[in-house]
């Protein structure tokens, strides 16, 4: 079904590198619109973010295993589940197996796309892809980055769920992949 996309797509005229840094790079884009509008947008440029949301199954209990680290954007303490950057070439489900295990040190039988979407497609050219972890033991192997320090725990699930969107559970990319498991979870029951 044709929804008239035609009559709002803009077409890039030019592009210019505003800043490049180690995490994005800034453009600016030159742009044609509907009706000859010209326009100039800010676009961030950044790799793909792959998270996983671990399900830890003890008995009849269900927890999530979660990493609670210091974010400098807001200058708080984050609970979240692990991730991090897909590497160029890398598939976001190996980025989410590896990220699980470097920040954990627990690995996963399996790892089970929920889903992908844009953190923020008005002005971010990347996509977050969330994925569920299953089976998940540890390995011993924790390979925490130069700039990371991270501390891992269980989580009862009733309590992430509870909790997410307020205090240390404010992270809007892990609320999105909590939601994302739980259409997964769902689904298959």
């Amino acid at each position: 079904m044709d929804k008239g996309e035609g009559s709002v797509v803009w077409e890039t005229l030019g592009t210019r590198e505003l800043l490049r840094s180690r995490v994005f790079t800034v453009l600016e884009r030159d742009s044609l619109g509907p009706g000859g509008r010209r326009g100039r947008f800010s676009v961030l440029e950044a790799p793909d973010w792959a998270t996983v949301v671990p399900l830890v199954r003890r008995g009849d209990e269900e927890f999530f295993l979660m990493v609670r680290q210091y974010r400098h954007g807001s200058g708080q303490l984050s609970i979240e589940f692990p991730g991090g950057i897909v590497e160029a070439g890398e598939d976001p489900a190996a980025a989410a197996a590896r990220e699980l295990e470097e920040e954990t040190g627990y690995r996963a039988s399996t790892v089970t796309l929920a889903g992908s979407v844009s953190p923020n497609p008005a002005i971010m050219a990347n996509s977050f892809h969330a994925f569920l972890a299953e089976g998940v033991e540890p390995s011993g192997r924790v390979e925490l980055d130069e700039h990371e320090a991270i501390d891992s725990f269980l989580v009862p699930v009733a309590e992430v769920r509870a909790s997410m969107g307020s205090g240390q559970y404010s992270h809007a990319l892990m609320a999105t992949a909590l939601f994302l498991v739980d259409r997964l979870l769902a689904c298959r029951r």
